[in-house]
């Protein structure tokens, strides 16, 4: 009795693990989900800090990965009754064996060709940076992260020398553009021409708004030079407008964005006066604060709050957790390799790495 008992309970076990797969979807799936998030961040970190050292960025793709489960389970049970005339009892033995495999496949593929480098260096469409806006993004973060000009008004800019300062002007529009986005009062439609060609409209609504909110759209309107009676401006790619009717917005490229954050990262002095890194934000006296776009800073040990961290020359780079704003403007730099047109990938050599 007691043998087979013990029979019934192992054939329940072995009913009960036929469901190994379907039960490691809803852990597996968000664990991997993570992992990927986690080491595209500290790829991203890392590419950035190393363009402060004029070292070219390498991007890795997770493109596969293969999760192979494997339970194996043995069970052997015996019995020995001694003879009708024979001295003892009966024996019995029952022993069992179980094995189990978890042996993921995952495949990288480098990020390499003519498709790939011509999607970091194209500047983005302003239909794509505009439409983050119209889905909620802040005006202002998103246009300092990701434009280089507007209408000829020009933001900070990075060379081997340092940084040069935005245009007053520019920032100014930039808060009263952010203004007009919280009233409800700028928007964004697709219009076609007889043509059927398609142009993408900025339209600023001026009827039953506040005055406070019609005064932020005229001051906008003559900084920009736009037209103060029209409603609607034609938005186009170029660093100056044609006509008093168009919007001219100039978007940095990917490559671009990330040497402007690049230029923000806070180096060890001694990277500097050795002449390691180039000059940053620090070339602006007195201009840190209003001009920095994201804040990553640098020390010998481990920090204790971060939000991304990497290990590079020797020192730790990280952002810290509590920086809300460097967190929003490094999440949307992320969010915009997904904007870029990257076309189809190229026959690139695939790394294969089993996981054991």
């Amino acid at each position: 009795m007691r043998l087979g008992a013990l029979c019934a309970a192992a054939a329940l076990t072995l009913v009960g693990c036929r469901n190994l797969g379907p039960k490691s979807v809803s852990e597996d799936r968000s664990d991997y989900a993570l992992s990927i998030a986690e080491s595209w961040k500290r790829q991203t970190l890392m590419n950035i800090v190393k363009l402060r050292y004029l070292d070219p960025p390498v991007f890795v793709d997770v493109g596969q990965i293969v999760a192979g489960y494997s339970f194996e389970t043995t069970l052997t049970a015996g019995a020995s009754f001694p003879e009708t005339n024979a001295v003892g009892g009966s024996t019995a033995t029952v022993g069992g064996a179980a094995r189990y495999t978890d042996r993921p496949t995952i495949t990288y593929t480098p990020l390499t060709g003519n498709r790939f480098v011509k999607s970091l260096m194209t500047p983005l469409p302003p239909e794509s940076v505009f439409a983050t806006i119209q889905s909620g993004w802040p005006a202002d973060g998103v246009l300092y992260a990701a434009v280089a000009s507007i209408n000829g008004l020009k933001n900070q800019e990075t060379a081997m020398g340092g940084i040069s300062p935005p245009d007053p002007r520019f920032l100014r529009a930039l808060v009263l553009l952010r203004k007009l986005q919280l009233s409800g009062t700028v928007g964004m439609r697709i219009q076609a021409d007889p043509d059927k060609q398609q142009h993408t409209l900025l339209t600023f609504r001026t009827t039953g708004v506040s005055d406070e909110t019609l005064a932020d759209s005229r001051e906008l309107r003559e900084l920009l030079g736009l037209d103060p009676e029209a409603s609607s401006f034609k938005l186009v790619f170029g660093a100056v407008s044609s006509s008093n009717k168009e919007l001219a917005v100039l978007p940095r490229s990917l490559l671009h964005l990330m040497q402007t954050m690049a230029s923000q990262v806070e180096v060890p002095r001694a990277h500097l006066a050795d002449g390691r890194a180039t000059p940053g934000l620090e070339s602006i006296a007195g201009q840190e604060d209003t001009t920095r776009l994201v804040r990553v800073l640098s020390s010998t040990s481990h920090p204790e709050y971060a939000f991304v961290a990497i290990r590079y020359r020797d020192h730790w780079f990280w952002i810290d957790d509590r920086d809300l704003k460097t967190k929003r403007t490094f999440a949307f730099m992320m969010m915009l390799f997904t904007l870029a047109d990257t076309g189809e990938k190229d026959a690139v050599p695939l790394v294969t790495i089993p996981a054991q």
